[in-house]
């Protein structure tokens, strides 16, 4: 007897929203995308992207996630994960569809593909940084100009942070295995990064843009906080802890908007601790020697380095100066999304578009800025269009601004020095609520004097 096609209605399985929602754990994992149901219950272990992704949207409607993070050419791979059935309420909102049409508009015209030269120009500009501040500490002996060698290495890391960032969103060599050892090279080798943790810390904070409990970059306890909310000990789903806001860490937090600066200088520290918790732990981690083998590089020449500087003294400010340049781009990574709307629970990529856009702020600078930056401007136009090399987040921000007032979505951009400001605004407000909780920090007279203006 003759089969019908899948595409005769009378022949399709349906199941509404709420039933595809009770799929949402590790073991029993569904996801839709255009309204197919796809089982990937045993594909979210070898996902390239972690698994988190999909288990932070599982049990939902993933399509414009999907289209965000994959080319077109993926969806021919779907097929094997489809499970014979359709969502019956399947429909797209208004957003959804003009997003939609951008994607595929930057598509059609290849902005995806076309990169520039601005990989080359960074790469050639790190090795200028990197040659200059080694040459300065074993070719000359002032002591200022060690110092400056430390500053030029921070630069050198800064921009080893961008190489990073955009490798792991787009392949920004001509082969795949040319952009892995870039990777390897430029952030596990000279930098001291696993690339590893940094994508797998990355792709949950894109998917969970500002959930407090979902986004790890919202999560920086003891030191940090930017909403009450963590006041009630909230359980990080990245960390798979909880967050516990005991009185050391009120203590800390009521600080907060004095110790940004400082703690941002040492915050390379916490970078390099990640790095090896991952590559140390029992999760699945991919080419795990490889990127343990990048991180013994690291930490064979930078202290080898620092040890042909002449004494301690100069060998101290040489670490302090490297880190604290470098602590601008830790920085750069607050302002995007400190002071931008949180909230509690898991992304919902039903609302995609305004999760983006509604954690995420744009920096206003000018072209020749955009160095310094490395993207991090334009971070609502990143978070919409994730694989899009940078050289094009300038061009497409016009039409991004176009999408977000037609559907009355916020768009954020300040200046540099005003997203600074609302940065410790907001946790200068969390620091004064955590001050007036119940029971009180201890005071003293020291106390009372520094804060009675707050």
């Amino acid at each position: 007897m003759a089969v019908l096609p899948d595409t005769e209605p009378s022949t399709k399985k349906y199941i509404s929203l709420e039933e595809l929602k009770k799929h949402n754990k590790r073991d029993d994992l569904w996801i839709s995308i255009h309204g197919k149901i796809y089982n990937v219950t045993n594909w979210a272990q070898h996902h390239p992207g972690g698994d988190l992704p999909l288990l932070n949207l599982a049990g939902q409607d993933v399509t414009d996630a999907f289209l965000a993070y994959h080319p077109i050419t993926t969806s021919k791979y779907l097929q094997k994960f489809f499970n014979g059935y359709y969502l019956s309420d399947y429909t797209v909102s208004e957003v959804s569809k003009d997003y939609r049409k951008l994607l595929s508009q930057f598509s059609s015209i290849g902005l995806f593909e076309k990169k520039g030269h601005g990989v080359f120009f960074t790469l050639l500009f790190m090795v200028m940084l990197f040659c200059a501040s080694v040459y300065g500490v074993l070719c000359n002996e002032n002591p200022f100009v060690h110092l400056a060698c430390g500053g030029l290495m921070g630069l050198f890391w800064i921009q080893s942070g961008w190489i990073g960032h955009d490798s792991g969103h787009y392949q920004i060599m001509v082969t795949k295995g040319l952009t892995r050892f870039a990777q390897i090279l430029s952030g596990n080798c000279l930098a001291g990064i696993s690339i590893a943790w940094w994508k797998w810390n990355h792709n949950a904070h894109h998917i969970a843009c500002n959930s407090l409990d979902f986004d790890p970059d919202l999560q920086h306890m003891p030191f940090f906080v930017v909403s009450n909310k963590f006041f009630n000990s909230i359980t990080s789903y990245f960390y798979e802890r909880k967050l516990n806001f005991d009185g050391f860490t009120r203590f800390l937090v009521s600080y907060q908007h004095w110790t940004f600066y400082p703690v941002m200088c040492f915050a390379r520290l916490n970078l390099f601790a990640q790095s090896f918790i991952l590559l140390f732990s029992k999760r699945n981690v991919p080419n795990r020697v490889q990127e343990l083998f990048g991180l013994l590089v690291f930490w064979i020449w930078y202290p080898l380095l620092v040890s042909y500087l002449p004494n301690w003294s100069e060998r101290v400010l040489f670490v302090i100066a490297s880190f604290s340049v470098t602590g601008i781009q830790h920085v750069q990574f607050c302002l995007n999304h400190f002071s931008s709307s949180v909230y509690l629970g898991p992304p919902t990529s039903s609302e995609w578009v305004q999760k983006q856009t509604n954690g995420s702020l744009d920096v206003k600078c000018s072209p020749w800025m955009d160095w310094f930056h490395g993207g991090l401007q334009f971070q609502v136009e990143h978070h919409l269009f994730p694989r899009l090399p940078r050289n094009h987040l300038r061009t497409i921000s016009p039409f991004v601004k176009e999408l977000c007032k037609k559907h009355n979505v916020p768009y954020h951009s300040v200046s540099f020095w005003k997203a600074n400001v609302l940065t410790i605004q907001t946790l200068r407000n969390a620091a004064l609520l955590a001050r007036n909780l119940a029971n009180p920090i201890p005071k003293n007279l020291v106390w009372e004097a520094v804060n009675t203006h707050g």
